[in-house]
């Protein structure tokens, strides 16, 4: 099942087309990431889903409703563009939004001190928005996302703004968030933690989707045959190469700091992985050996640059 589904969607300023016939869904309980270069129409898809901005064309529907202000009671959403109120204390601030939101104060206070918890923010809730560190505004920001416990969150850019460790903290949050089934929708530029996290991608273009399917598959159809190989002994790559089974082959930095002697290899398209796996045993003991899949940022590129030369011719 679907959280949201989005049909031959259409969003103009003026004579630009922000979004040109835009069709996708994100499955319920997934973690999605929606990338694309600047200007490639992520925040307005954002916003309309939000009920902030009308359509001109197409429909979106979440959780079964027209998107609309009402129907984002259900969605938590934390802009790009931070919203807080520089005077408010913390406390204030998260419980404002939470009742903004239609949640009850009791529930939300008791979510709250949870979260400041979680965060290391217990005893500063008396403190001014403008007070705080820059990484601790965004603490606040997710805080206030999230406090109301909606069925869908939605975060663009999450990770701006902190450091390593409060990184991982908001990534255990949301592993925790997934687990609980609710479904959280990702925009970022940190393509690592996208590809970390991520079950599905939504990759637009100026205005367009380029691919909408999970994260296993869209690697599955980029790979291109490359294997990772760590060996006990130094191989014999002449050797190898005669046996037919790999097209080519190169020696690597160790993967992982492992011991031994590692290799990039491009297998032939007319041998298994295993043909080459005995093929290398005949030589030395395999330690490590793994299909190379190409990273989200090199799928990212590739589609972009794709889309690029095709608007332009």
């Amino acid at each position: 099942m679907n959280v949201l589904e989005i049909e031959n969607l259409t969003k103009c300023f003026g004579e630009v087309r922000a979004l040109d016939n835009v069709s996708f869904g994100i499955r319920e309980g997934s973690i999605c990431g929606i990338l694309g270069p600047n200007g490639a129409g992520k925040t307005t898809l954002l916003r309309i889903i939000n009920g902030i901005l009308t359509i001109d064309a197409g429909s979106v529907r979440i959780l079964g409703e027209d998107a609309s202000i009402e129907a984002s009671r259900n969605i938590g959403y934390m802009p790009e563009e931070r919203g807080l109120y520089d005077t408010m204390r913390m406390q204030d601030q998260i419980l404002y939004f939470g009742q903004l939101k239609g949640g009850d104060k009791k529930r939300i206070t008791k979510v709250m001190h949870e979260y400041l918890e979680l965060f290391n923010l217990k005893g500063q809730e008396r403190r001014r928005i403008k007070e705080l560190s820059k990484g601790n505004q965004q603490k606040v920001q997710i805080i206030c996302t999230l406090v109301h416990e909606p069925k869908v969150v939605i975060l663009d850019e999450p990770f701006s703004g902190f450091d390593p460790i409060n990184g991982q903290i908001l990534q255990q949050i949301l592993e925790r968030l997934h687990r609980d089934g609710t479904t959280i929708i990702l925009s970022s530029h940190n393509m690592p933690a996208i590809e970390e996290m991520c079950s599905d991608i939504v990759l637009v273009n100026h205005g367009h989707i380029l691919v909408s399917d999970s994260m296993e598959n869209v690697k599955e159809m980029h790979k291109d045959n490359t294997l990772l190989l760590t060996t006990s002994t130094e191989l014999s790559i002449p050797m190898l190469v005669s046996s037919g089974t790999v097209s080519a082959i190169e020696p690597i930095e160790n993967l992982n700091w492992r011991r031994g002697y590692a290799y990039r290899l491009k297998r032939d398209v007319s041998h298994s992985n295993n043909d080459v796996l005995d093929a290398v045993a005949m030589q030395s003991q395999v330690l490590h050996f793994e299909e190379a899949l190409p990273s989200l940022k090199d799928i990212f590129i590739g589609y972009t640059k794709a889309a690029d030369m095709a608007s332009e011719s």
